[in-house]
């Protein structure tokens, strides 16, 4: 992706160089204009040659576009956050964790095959251990395969058991590869019977709650998992423990 985008945007700036080489180019290269080549051929050359000369170009576009991304992602977020309060916020059909009155929501949108997912876990159990005063929303986004589906069905239909919380951390801190066996495996070390997990499995209305989280995510404009939402501020990717507790000192201050 890095590659394709680094082309499209050389290809931008070469252009817009050769139409208005004064307006955009550094000062140590803005020399008297470039006159435009009769054709497309020797266009091309002359951007090509541009580009090969000043390499350092494409990085500054790359940045740039990168910048201007994050930003529309950013406001999508923002707006999509104050739409969706409830759905985020006070879904009952959302597992919870931590405080349930707790000062701090996170929100984190998660898949149990998603590598990053359990990294990012391992700061979030630890500071819903040591901080007793943040909730945590857990909405299941399973994006990387059937696996990861019924992972996701199967800890949905443990709260009928009162076990999701334990059957989460152990699907999320469990390293090997999953499949059906391996998470029912998993749902019994938890302490879930198997039997009826199964059959709460079947229930329509886990699929529905599924296809919900897809439908918020995409209006907050996740493009992978983990992805989290710390008070009002739109996080995608893991985080760190030390990146985590400024997030939730940051909430604070806001609310």
């Amino acid at each position: 992706m890095r590659s394709i985008l680094l082309i499209f945007c050389g290809g931008l700036i070469a252009v817009g160089l050769v139409l208005g080489a004064r307006a955009t180019a550094p000062a140590r290269i803005a020399s008297p204009a470039v006159a435009l080549p009769p054709d497309k051929a020797a266009l091309g050359k002359t951007i090509r040659e541009y580009l090969l000369a000043n390499p350092e170009v494409l990085v500054e576009a790359m940045q740039e576009l990168e910048r201007k991304q994050d930003s529309q992602r950013d406001s999508q977020a923002q707006k999509a956050i104050q739409e969706n309060q409830a759905e985020l916020l006070r879904d009952p059909d959302s597992p919870i964790a931590g405080n349930p009155d707790g000062d701090v929501t996170i929100v984190e949108f998660n898949d149990y095959q998603c590598p990053y997912c359990k990294r990012a876990h391992l700061a979030v159990k630890s500071m819903l251990a040591s901080d007793g005063k943040v909730k945590l929303v857990l909405k299941d986004l399973p994006i990387l395969g059937e696996p990861s589906r019924i992972a996701a069905l199967a800890a949905l239909a443990a709260r009928a058991q009162g076990k999701h919380l334990a059957f989460h951390n152990a699907l999320m801190e469990y390293s090997g590869k999953i499949d059906r066996d391996k998470i029912m495996e998993i749902a019994a070390a938890s302490g879930l019977d198997v039997a009826r997990l199964q059959k709460d499995m079947d229930d329509p209305k886990l699929k529905q709650i599924i296809e919900r989280n897809v439908a918020l995510a995409s209006a907050l404009g996740v493009r992978g998992t983990p992805a989290f939402v710390v008070g009002n501020q739109f996080v995608p990717g893991a985080v760190d423990a030390d990146a985590l507790k400024q997030l939730i000192a940051d909430a604070r201050k806001r609310s």
